[in-house]
């Protein structure tokens, strides 16, 4: 690493500005994170402006957008001032013996990393793994989460995304339901009745793209979120959408089966990490999904 040239360095009250700002979007909210007042902010950003002999931000009226060359030097703040603070977070807790904080939906917790954590504490058992099962998306700095695991195509901003693995959707249903040994045909399954969540539009939109039936023509029972709807698909009350990845148990085992399937990749579950270095256990346990799915 070359040495720093503090002589030419912007002030970091001026650094720290400019990157609240730049992450917040507007000098306002940049002032209430940082305890000081708009003005300051805003002064703050000017001075660094001035000090580089560049346009940082385009202001129109309250709102600000970042130039290219703003762009970028937010991004470099973003990752630098991010690794002092995980390096500082560890220093104060004694990093290597806090839990590996991962969050994630509870579908997804349940189904998918629940059955591997055993192998992983087999191989692992100095590392200390806690969950957050959550539907929303949390912000992995401000709530101090190692990483997270998302389903969407692959591209958030602030984190950095790696594939772990496909959610693409099949219909299942319980095994009594199949009476032969072969998927169901278009006619089986428009009498059968189908489980699915109300607030999932998506679903009845696949339906009709991918199986060919019409949705409003289905008998059709919502339940309230996808660990119930999934519940009631693995009791028989009917078929369900879902992605792959969270029945593999229950296929591996014949309890339920596969009556439509797509190959496509995206949507995905991949493991998001903020900007700077992984603690060393989070690495391990990262490194060690990625390995086993």
């Amino acid at each position: 690493m070359p040495d720093l040239d503090w002589l030419h360095f912007p002030p970091l009250p001026a650094l720290r500005a400019f990157e609240a700002t730049a992450r917040l979007g507007g000098f306002s909210a940049a002032a209430r994170a940082l305890n000081v007042t708009h003005a300051a902010v805003a002064q703050q950003v000017r001075a660094l402006e001035a000090h580089l002999d560049l346009a940082l931000l385009r202001r129109d009226g309250r709102a600000v957008a970042l130039t290219e060359d703003g762009a970028r030097l937010a991004a470099s703040l973003s990752e630098g001032f991010g690794a002092i603070q995980a390096v500082l977070e560890e220093l104060r807790e004694g990093g290597a013996d806090r839990p590996v904080t991962v969050t994630l939906t509870p579908t997804f917790a349940s189904n998918w990393l629940m059955p591997r954590l055993g192998r992983f504490w087999s191989e692992h058992p100095e590392v200390a793994v806690s969950l957050r099962p959550d539907p929303r998306v949390l912000d992995l700095r401000r709530e101090r989460i190692d990483f997270g695991i998302r389903f969407g195509e692959g591209s958030w901003p602030g984190v950095e995304a790696t594939y772990l693995t496909s959610a693409r959707y099949i219909v299942v249903g319980a095994s009594r339901l199949f009476r032969g040994p072969g998927p169901l045909s278009l006619e089986e399954m428009s009498r059968l009745p189908w489980i699915l969540e109300p607030d999932w539009p998506e679903q009845r939109q696949w339906i009709a793209c991918c199986t060919g039936l019409d949705p409003d023509r289905l008998n059709i029972t919502e339940f309230a979120t996808e660990e119930l709807a999934l519940s009631a698909a693995r009791q028989g009350y009917g078929l369900h959408i879902t992605s792959a990845a969270l029945v593999e148990s229950d296929l591996r085992a014949g309890e339920m089966r596969i009556a439509v399937e797509t190959e496509d990749d995206n949507p995905g579950y991949y493991i998001v990490t903020p900007p700077g270095p992984l603690r060393r256990p989070a690495r391990i346990f990262m490194r060690w999904l990625l390995a086993n799915v």
